[in-house]
């Protein structure tokens, strides 16, 4: 055989086992790539994204668009040709493993996680709209959940809402916690509660419940806590708020997780119970977190939102404070950042973009 030919051969059968070994030898990476958007104005499946009842709404044009990201999922191993080609590839971000899945996390968590946070996005895009318009909101402590093997176990359940405890109010999911441990463990402390199906009767009506039934309960102690050398004691619930709306608010959109569209939601309320559109029928969108008081928070995978929304032809893009120096290092072309810190703050942007006046808007280069 010439040495030409054995060459070309020896150095193709290397090639070949090269991309063999690329596609066989898995790597502890992950990939992030844009997901779709959904306009929260419009109808996702076939029904509308937001549906009110109970209150009057107000047709709305042009698009406020929530934003998403694709991910590998938690059993997934990417090879080394996959890696290689989403760290060249401009659509695409290739990040370590345990980024996206920490402390081994399987994908059935992840997603569970994802869909909690999502429905508490929900719930405080709903809160901060309302209070955005100055429509009053009751605000309950409730029992988030009950430990398994607990004091509470069969006393208390999910939904219950707090009223009291030994007789004293409670305002805030904290104030439980201060109650219970002024006890040592063995003794009895007694919750006044609302029973959880009375709550949400009381909900669904639009008003906050009323009235109130005695629940007493031993306490125990902490597993392996001792505070000033008095051990501690607990009835083993996690406190936290619900809400009661003046009329009802559902936001209809499956397989999308995570409390990044909670900005998004909450301005889609906004301007289907107020005149007019929001914003001109111009194209925005944009992601970020919201708490009940209508503050933005920063997200993760900025720069595949960005990707994601040019492609659906967002001309504006509301950008959460702390992603702005990420978002600004890396903008598509034709898309304009928009800083926001507030809810307040996104209004008024989109007051700006209807009139026509962005030569003014807070940008995310700019500061």
């Amino acid at each position: 055989m010439p040495r030409r030919t054995a060459t070309m051969l020896a150095s193709t059968l290397v090639l070949i086992a090269l991309l063999c070994a690329g596609v066989l030898i898995k790597v502890p990476y992950a990939e992030m790539s844009p997901g779709p958007t959904v306009n929260t104005l419009g109808e996702a499946r076939g029904e509308p994204v937001l549906q009110i009842s109970g209150r009057k709404t107000y047709p709305a044009s042009g698009h406020l668009n929530m934003t998403t990201v694709r991910v590998t999922g938690a059993d997934y191993r990417m090879n080394i040709v996959e890696a290689v080609y989403g760290w060249l590839a401009h659509d695409s971000v290739v990040v370590p493993h345990d980024t996206l899945y920490p402390d081994g996390k399987t994908e059935e968590q992840s997603t569970q996680e994802n869909a909690e946070e999502f429905s508490q996005s929900q719930e405080s895009a709903k809160v901060a709209a309302l209070k955005e318009l100055d429509i009053p909101v009751s605000t309950q402590v409730v029992v988030s959940t009950v430990v398994k093997g607990s004091p509470s176990e069969g006393k208390l359940h999910a939904g219950d809402v707090i009223k009291a405890v030994d007789g004293t109010a409670v305002t805030e999911p904290g104030d439980v916690a201060k109650l219970v441990t002024k006890h040592q463990p063995g003794e009895n402390v007694v919750f006044t509660i609302i029973p959880a199906k009375e709550a949400a009767a009381a909900e669904k009506a639009g008003r906050a419940p009323e009235g109130g039934e005695k629940i007493t309960i031993r306490t125990a102690k902490a597993p392996g806590a001792e505070e000033g050398g008095k051990n501690r004691a607990i009835v083993g619930i996690k406190a936290g708020t619900d809400h009661t709306f003046p009329f009802e608010i559902d936001i209809k959109l499956a397989d999308v997780g995570g409390p990044s569209a909670g900005l998004m939601f909450s301005l889609g309320i906004i301007d289907k119970l107020t005149p007019g559109d929001l914003t001109g029928g111009k194209f925005v969108a944009g992601t970020g977190t919201i708490d009940d008081a209508g503050t933005v928070g920063p997200i993760g995978g900025i720069t595949m939102k960005l990707v994601g929304a040019r492609n659906a032809g967002a001309r504006y893009f509301l950008t959460p404070d702390d992603n702005c120096a990420s978002a600004a290092a890396d903008t598509p072309d034709g898309l304009t950042l928009v800083r926001v810190k507030t809810i307040e703050d996104a209004t008024k942007s989109l007051e700006q973009i209807k009139a026509g006046k962005t030569a003014g808007l807070p940008s995310c280069s700019t500061g």
